[in-house]
């Protein structure tokens, strides 16, 4: 009788740490879960800020080409100024 006592309680005992353990897994789970989350959201926001930051660059460059392609225009009506002026 004190035997199965024992084995009852061993296996009572048992249990409890399987559950216990079974919980802090669950807990280390949702606690990884919650990190990769959070590190999927800065990715995402990190991509936008790069996109963002190319669409300006982008932007940067046609305004460069722009103001070179003025500057050429400018500069090649000062050449035609100054050979008409040299005609005199």
């Amino acid at each position: 009788m004190s035997t199965l006592k024992t084995t009852l309680k061993l296996s009572a005992a048992a249990a409890s740490l399987a559950v216990l353990a079974g919980c802090a897994s669950q807990s280390s789970l949702e606690e990884v879960r919650t990190i990769a989350e959070d590190a999927q959201a800065e990715a995402q926001q990190a991509n936008s800020t790069a996109q963002e930051a190319q669409n300006t660059a982008n932007q940067a460059q046609r305004d460069a080409q722009a103001a070179m392609q003025m500057a050429q225009e400018n500069r090649e009506e000062m050449d035609r100024m100054f050979e008409r002026s040299m005609e005199k």
